[in-house]
């Protein structure tokens, strides 16, 4: 019963708003067609071979129960293969629904028609019943659980009372159903679908019963099924029939979903994809088995059969999806974009990427130190990202065109409503877009590389996964933000800038009248991470409150003058040319030795500054970092920026490090263009020489 209460948790029922014609049509077709030729064999193999009496009457049953699908079923399987917040898995996810809906409509009628032959006032009172179980938990248990957490303050774990007090409604509802005629598991999976999915019930709920139901109870409803099969009382002839039906039902979910996923306008290859996705067995299909057999339209044998059926389909379709979806694909196919190629561009689009609250200040300094002015504005995209706990429906948001009430518009709210003042604080040069994503911990790069890519954004900034405290201890905050890391600067469609705030600002400093001075460094060591740093070091220097230094370590040793290097010194040349008579521009040039001398320089400029860009990726053969890789702990960072978070480098300095995305840009543009950045890079304050 837990099991499938928690099912029901994690089920949202605002998904039935999202569901188009696409989904509607895929949905209903992935049932109805497995159906109809289910059907038609377990009534015409009878007349054409010799069937036993026992087996010929289970088999309409048998093809009912192998052709209808789950929703939850399909969640946890796009969960298990990581695609669950894809374009792909929200179009499965919806379809799903549909037929959910439809079988669950189709299997109620079969079981009750069954348990109620000759007997119609029976299955109508039984019907009544199922009807009156459900009123009484929308309007009487329902308000009473919103009264529970409108009660619990904001922010607080939910009381240990009324978490049993829902324990004890699941074992009532669950007592009730069966006492009346209804399965075991009706009234469970209603209340929980009636509980609102996510925080702070949702996910406190998941939490408390989440490991014992998945590592205690589960299994042992699965060594319980397991204990009730029998291999040896199979029949080879009863074996292959019923065999064959199953595998035909799943060729009927394939056939419905892939044409009508066709006819639809999807590439062959997903729409292969959906259909193999589609096809999927597990929790919610073993307990359908068990509920024909327990209504004695199956037997030990034909039960055994089917569960060996579900392990062979479901153990080819997981490698077979894996293999057939990458969704990082669609993100490596696209033009790709960088700070560097946008210099030609009248406004620069910015991803931000946020978990919280604390980043907020730190994230609107950069962004205002970007120094966006009427010709050169600047588009925020603004993602506040919430590990999904709690539900099964991921949930993407756009604050400025959704009219919903939604559950998690309260934990964004305080996100959202800074940057909202940010923008009103700059007279339309900065807009700000919000988002919300609720998505599993694994997959939230997908989420930042969807934004990225649809709004064509030049540079993503996320945090970094661990708080770095200004004398270097770190602590591990953000469980899942590792793989985001990771995930995003392999996968993003732009340049990504991973953001460490070494100690909590209260307010945006540069946003501040009484703040007159904010210290930039830029380490520049060579390559293409480095001259994308540069880039956006650029834009900076027109800020009147910024003061820029650009650090540039060269090696004492003999070099040989190579393509990258070539390209790092016109970079250099380019960049000074632009900041000559910008007195709050200085450059310096350190000559060392190896990496040694590199971790000299930056020791040196400790507590000196208050923002550090520098590049992620550097020639391992340079001596400038000669020595660096052995000792790096956190390889998303690279070797400087290891150095730059560690304690050997002290002081509440925001550190910025940036990879750039490869791109194949064309340097063009006409005097127009230049004399727009010209006046983007150095601001009111340019000297003339």
């Amino acid at each position: 019963m837990l099991c499938f209460f928690l099912i029901g948790v994690q089920t949202d029922p605002w998904i039935l708003m999202k569901i188009n014609k696409t989904s509607s049509t895929i949905g209903f077709f992935t049932v109805a067609v497995p159906m109809f030729i289910t059907q038609a064999y377990s009534y015409i193999i009878p007349k054409i071979l010799p069937v036993e009496t026992t087996i010929a009457n289970f088999l309409p049953a048998i093809a009912q129960a192998e052709s209808v699908l789950s929703f939850p079923t399909i969640a946890f399987f796009l969960s298990e293969l990581r695609i669950l917040n894809s374009d792909f898995g929200k179009l499965a996810m919806s379809s799903s629904v549909v037929s959910g809906l439809f079988s669950f409509l189709l299997t109620t009628l079969a079981v009750l028609s069954h348990q109620s032959i000759g007997d119609n006032f029976k299955m109508l009172a039984t019907i009544s019943t199922g009807v009156l179980v459900a009123v009484v938990i929308v309007f009487a248990v329902r308000p009473a659980v919103l009264w529970m957490i409108k009660k619990n303050p904001p922010g607080e774990i939910l009381k240990e009372s009324h978490i049993i007090a829902l324990l004890v409604g699941v074992l009532v509802t669950g007592f009730c159903c069966q006492a009346t005629g209804l399965h075991i598991y009706y009234g469970p999976l209603i209340l929980g679908i009636t509980i609102p999915a996510g925080p702070p019930l949702g996910s406190a709920l998941m939490e408390k019963l989440e490991f014992s139901t998945s590592w205690i109870l589960m299994p042992i409803f699965f060594v319980k099924n397991g204990m009730m099969i029998d291999i040896f009382d199979i029949k080879f002839g009863n074996f292959m029939i019923v065999l064959s039906l199953a595998l035909l039902g799943a060729l009927g979910k394939f056939i419905g979903a892939f044409i009508t996923s066709l006819l639809s306008g999807m590439p062959l290859m997903d729409a292969i994809t959906l259909s193999l996705v589609l096809i999927a067995q597990g929790l919610m299909e073993l307990g359908l088995f068990k509920m024909t057999k327990y209504n004695k339209a199956a037997d030990k044998e034909t039960f055994t059969i089917m569960c060996i059926s579900m392990l062979i389909i479901t153990g080819i379709l997981s490698p077979l999806v894996k293999q057939l979806y990458d969704p990082s694909r669609r993100y490596a196919a696209y033009g790709r974009r960088s700070v560097m190629q946008s210099k030609w561009e009248p406004e620069l689009r910015v991803l931000v990427c946020l978990h919280d609250h604390h980043d907020v200040p730190t994230a609107i300094d950069l962004l205002e130190a970007l120094h966006p002015i009427k010709r050169c504005p600047l588009a925020i995209y603004l993602l506040h990202q919430i590990e999904l706990v709690g539900r099964a429906t991921p949930l993407f948001i756009s604050h400025k065109l959704s009219k919903r009430p939604s559950s998690i518009a309260g934990p964004s709210e305080q996100v959202i409503n800074a940057f909202r003042c940010y923008e009103e604080s700059r007279n339309g040069i900065v807009s700000v877009h919000p988002f919300t994503a609720m998505s599993p911990g694994v997959t939230m790069h997908d989420d930042i590389c969807f934004l990225a890519l649809d709004k064509r954004t030049s540079l993503a900034i996320i945090p970094f996964y661990k708080l770095v405290r200004s004398d270097g201890t770190i602590d591990s905050y953000r469980n899942a933000g590792k793989i985001m890391n990771k995930n995003v600067i392999n996968q993003a469609p732009c340049s990504v800038a991973i953001l460490v705030n070494r100690g909590f600002l209260k307010t945006p400093r540069l946003s501040l009248p009484s703040w007159s001075l904010y210290r930039v460094a830029i380490l520049f060591l060579g390559g293409d991470d480095d001259r994308e740093a540069l880039a956006i070091a650029e834009r900076m220097c027109g800020h009147s409150k910024i003061r820029l230094t650009l650090i540039r370590l060269v090696s004492g040793n003999y070099m040989n003058e190579n393509a990258e290097r070539r390209a790092d010194n016109e970079s250099l040349s380019e960049f000074r040319h632009c900041m000559e008579g910008n007195y709050r521009v200085m450059y310096i040039e350190e000559v060392v030795m190896d990496g040694s001398g590199t971790i000299a320089v930056i020791r040196s400029m400790e507590n000196s500054y208050d923002l550090v860009l520098v590049g992620k990726n550097h020639d391992p053969e340079s001596p400038l970092v000669s020595g660096l890789k052995d000792w790096n702990e956190q390889p998303e960072l690279g070797e400087i920026g290891d150095i730059l978070i560690s304690a050997d480098f002290m002081g509440n300095t925001t550190i910025l490090v940036v990879q750039q995305q490869p791109s194949k840009v064309e340097k063009q543009g006409n005097e127009k263009c230049k004399n727009l950045l010209e006046e983007c890079l150095v601001g009111d304050d340019k000297i003339p020489f």
